[in-house]
């Protein structure tokens, strides 16, 4: 009997029992649909972030941080040792560090990472945020470069900034769509505004800090018992433009996302009026020191210096990180993950494979005459064995693409749900599923196998059968 004969008798047989045949592959589709859809959604989730990191250029970004006592110097418990361990920092980065990473061989650009918190008041409505300064060199790399509306500050000392567009609608309650576009229903409730991205460039913004005068500062400490307190804080302001509104989407990495939501040339913001301080610990490692800085953030030309210049700053005896080297660790996390789901997905695999046992058992129970014939005509053990493997492939493929259809549209629908939901909170079109095209390959590869090991048992069965009993079989 030739394979293309053996082939069309398979599915011939199929036909004969199909709401049997059409319930075990159903149970092959949802397995294969569970198994893609877990396994596609922790391939979307490293996908987004690998794509977030070439986006954004951060292979070619390092993140420079003072050198941290060794953590055997003390015990957690400790603080009185572990607040000197802090004061007595050896390598703190100040301004003569920066010079010299910029004088490095391979580096583009390096700048001090600066963060104030201030207040943010545009037009008649005022939010907090979290300005970053950033040098207007930074206007080549992403995603600082394709701004929603405007452009990025052509100066370090330009009196404009760039405000995300995340910010607008999270802190303001704006959200940038087009002329045609429709506020949606919950929008109108929650107040939004609808509102064109180029409408606020040029639009006046006014940036309120808080600073410390050390005179009322020293006089509160000696304060008479009884007498008014003098608070030692000042309320300063300063007044600019919007020049650019930075688009929402893949940002990751430092100064970017939620915690920018206002970008400011580094020259603007040293006119800020400003605490110098964020946090206690700050207090005790002395970073509220002019020329001192908690991080620097350093850009090579091009991937190739990489390395070098990451080699050029370990021997100044610095803490470095970088994005490139947490790839690995990143790519081995993700791998569990996909394990996992992809142990979660294969348990309703298996159990349609059971499915598969039971059909052609009974399958066999009911053709016992018919084989019975065809051995008694010459037909081999061998060839009935391939009869009942088509069999079991044949369900197997057709459920494999049914299954990765199935799994598709579940994961739009879910990424439609999600998106709806973050729609709401200002943010935009998110895609955390991602089919790769082993995943589609091993999804068919992987229910074929399973199913031709579910149909070795009855194929064994079904040659091994007595002809003479199974030609006497009623």
């Amino acid at each position: 009997m030739k394979l293309t004969e053996m082939i069309l008798l398979g599915f011939a047989n199929l036909t004969r029992t199909r709401l049997r045949t059409f319930l075990t592959v159903l149970g092959v589709v949802i397995g294969i649909g569970a198994l893609t859809s877990m396994v596609s959604f922790g391939s979307g989730m490293q996908k987004r972030i690998f794509d977030s990191v070439a986006a954004n250029d951060l292979f070619t970004s390092m993140t420079v941080t003072p050198k941290k006592p060794a953590s055997d110097d003390f015990r957690p418990e400790d603080i009185a040792q572990a607040v000197d361990a802090i004061k007595n920092e050896s390598h703190p980065l100040t301004d003569s560090i920066l010079m010299q990473i910029r004088n490095l061989e391979g580096v583009d650009i390096a700048y001090p990472q600066v963060e104030i918190p201030i207040r943010v008041k545009l037009g008649e409505d005022s939010a907090t945020l979290t300005a970053s300064a950033l040098p207007s060199a930074m206007h080549k790399y992403k995603p600082y470069d394709q701004l929603l509306a405007g452009t990025f500050f052509q100066s370090d000392s330009a009196a404009c900034v760039v405000i995300s567009e995340e910010a607008l609608y999270r802190r303001f309650k704006i959200r940038l769509t087009g002329s045609d576009s429709k506020l949606s229903h919950t929008d109108s409730l929650k107040g939004v505004r609808l509102a064109s991205a180029d409408t606020l460039i040029g639009k006046p913004i006014r940036l309120i800090s808080m600073s410390v005068n050390t005179d009322l500062l020293a006089a509160s400490m000696f304060q008479i018992p009884g007498g008014s307190p003098s608070l030692p804080f000042v309320e300063s302001s300063i007044d600019l433009n919007i020049c650019g509104v930075l688009k929402s989407g893949n940002q990751f990495g430092p100064n970017m996302g939620n915690r920018a939501g206002l970008i400011i040339p580094p020259a603007t913001a040293e006119r800020i009026p400003k605490l110098g301080f964020t946090n206690v610990w700050d207090l005790l490692n002395r970073k509220n020191q002019p020329g001192t800085y908690t991080s620097i953030q350093v850009r090579t030309i091009d991937i190739k210096h990489h390395d070098l210049v990451k080699k050029e700053l370990e021997a100044m005896n610095v803490g470095v990180f970088s994005m490139s080297d947490q790839l690995h660790e990143i790519r081995n996390a993700f791998l569990i993950i996909n394990s996992i789901l992809g142990a979660i997905g294969a348990i309703a695999l298996i159990v349609a494979g059971l499915g598969i046992i039971n059909t052609m058992i009974m399958s066999i129970m009911e053709r016992t005459r018919e084989i019975g014939i065809m051995k008694s005509i010459g037909g081999s053990e061998r060839e009935i064995r391939m009869i009942f493997f088509v069999e079991a492939a044949v369900i197997g493929v057709i459920g494999a693409i049914a299954g990765l259809v199935l799994g598709w549209v579940v994961t739009r629908i879910a990424g439609a749900v999600m998106n709806f939901q973050l729609a709401k909170q200002g943010v935009g079109n998110v895609d955390l599923f991602y089919f790769p095209w082993w995943l589609i390959l091993g999804a068919i590869v992987f229910s074929v196998l399973v199913s031709l090991a579910a149909g070795l048992y009855p194929a064994v069965r079904a040659s091994r059968i007595d002809p003479v009993k199974a030609l006497r079989h009623d």
